[in-house]
């Protein structure tokens, strides 16, 4: 039952979103590797997006390298001849150095080639970040311009807070956009132990502990506030009861059966176990306010999509626009306020304040943080989130990642002593096994998420 729940189409969008921007990540990752490469007269002899064991869905031959697509969508690599990698090609391993082998290079050639896919990932990043800011700027809704306050869900509640709240700190840490995943970040990636809310114009703290913040790690932000707004008529779905009993698009939901629901809030609570049945909406209609019937379908809905534009709601938000070279310094700040966030999060786990198994997860985690409507903005912004992540994790003195290869090209420029090949190789399939344990085990966790 739990497929037949899945939103197939918003799926195809998240996964057509995720696809792309690892392509895009993949590929430039590996022309980092590639191009060094060949400027050190390294011969390549594959280059492939996505994984291709046993047939590759496509493939050309140009020059000394094939070119290729494979059929499995984890990453991708470039084959250097003489390198120990992936491929574990054991018989070219057996054989002399050639002139033009990764492996008879000198180790600081080899140690720049083993970075360029880092440093392009690093530059990516940032160029996307610049280019974010400069095209659509940065909005913002600040915590004073926050209208109705905040919806507090069951984990909010914990700790005291209630409809109608304003934050306005973390700690000590302002909050500049009141949007609620803005604040669940600062919560999670701080340490702060209490949050200043504003109530009926006065200020007070609420203290929290490590719990508190495990919890919400682990739902993920789910159950723990939300804007509160007005319940405003966007649209409707098809076979719509509210569109057949006359409600419009524009009008606004003030009441359920004589009790008032001023927010979208009210109006859950008021029509919660609620299937099936008839129900009385006061809603205002330009100047008129009306009441009208509705039926409720079986799963307790009318077919109605509800206003999301703030500032047609009534929300003053904020929009700070930047020339191209007012948003370079602003797109390079970005960068490394990312990687410290993530480094941030990484540290989470250490701490006690997240469980891995709440924090790891899969492609299909991954894939979910996609919008279901393509947005690029979001695309955008995701796909730098990503490239600073994955050069944050191949750097990483892992054997059969970049940063592993790279620890051994410095440990042989300090020592002059070059690892054995027959020591790269066990290093490789230690380092393997270990990256596919970890993999078959988030994706074992995000099926388990999925079922549960």
């Amino acid at each position: 039952m739990t497929l037949l729940a899945i939103d197939w189409s918003g799926g195809l969008v998240q996964a057509g979103q995720f696809i792309l921007s690892f392509s895009i990540l993949v590929v430039l990752h590996e022309l980092g590797h590639f191009f060094p490469a060949k400027w050190f007269k390294c011969r390549v002899e594959k280059f492939y997006l996505f994984f291709n064991p046993w047939f590759s869905l496509w493939k050309k031959k140009i020059g000394d390298t094939e070119w290729g697509i494979g059929w499995v969508p984890f990453g991708g690599y470039v084959k250097i001849v003489g390198m120990v990698d992936e491929s574990m090609d054991k018989e070219q391993m057996k054989l002399p150095p050639a002139p033009d082998e990764f492996r008879a290079k000198p180790a600081w050639q080899r140690l720049i080639i083993m970075l360029g896919g880092v440093t392009v990932n690093v530059i990516l990043a940032i160029v996307i970040f610049i280019g974010i800011s400069w095209y659509w700027g940065e909005e913002y809704l600040p915590a004073k311009n926050l209208k109705y306050g905040i919806v507090a869900d069951s984990l909010g509640k914990t700790i005291g807070l209630q409809n109608g709240d304003i934050i306005t700190k973390v700690g000590n840490e302002p909050v500049k956009n009141a949007i609620d995943v803005r604040i669940v970040g600062l919560i999670v990636l701080s340490d702060a132990q209490s949050l200043t809310i504003e109530r009926d114009g006065k200020e007070m703290q609420l203290p929290y502990g490590k719990e508190f913040v495990k919890a919400l790690n682990k739902s993920r932000g789910d159950g723990f506030i939300g804007l509160r707004f007005p319940f405003i008529i966007d649209g409707f779905a098809k076979l719509s009861t509210a569109e057949h009993a006359g409600i419009k698009k524009g009008d606004q939901l003030i009441a359920v059966d004589g009790v008032p629901t001023p927010f979208f809030n009210d109006y859950q609570a008021a029509v919660k176990g609620k299937k099936g049945g008839k129900i009385n909406l006061t809603v205002i209609r330009n100047v008129d306010t009306l009441m009208v019937p509705v039926e409720l379908n079986n799963d307790g809905k009318m077919g109605v999509q509800h206003l999301t534009n703030l500032p047609k709601m009534g929300f003053v938000v904020e929009n700070k626009t930047y020339t191209f070279f007012e948003a370079i310094p602003v797109g390079y700040n970005k960068c490394w306020e990312s990687l410290d966030k993530y480094i941030s999060g990484i540290k989470q786990l250490f701490n006690g304040k997240a469980n891995p198994n709440d924090s790891l997860g899969s492609v299909l985690s991954i894939g979910s943080v996609y919008s279901k409507v393509w947005d690029w903005q979001s695309f955008w912004t995701l796909t730098a989130l990503f490239s600073i992540i994955l050069a944050f994790m191949n750097i990483l003195p892992i054997p059969a990642l970049d940063g592993g290869h790279a620890l051994f090209c410095i440990f042989e420029m300090i020592t002059g002593r070059k690892p054995s090949d027959k020591f790269m190789e066990y290093a490789q399939t230690v380092g393997m096994v270990l990256l596919l344990g970890l993999m078959v085990y988030a994706l074992g966790l995000d099926f388990w998420r999925l079922f549960k």
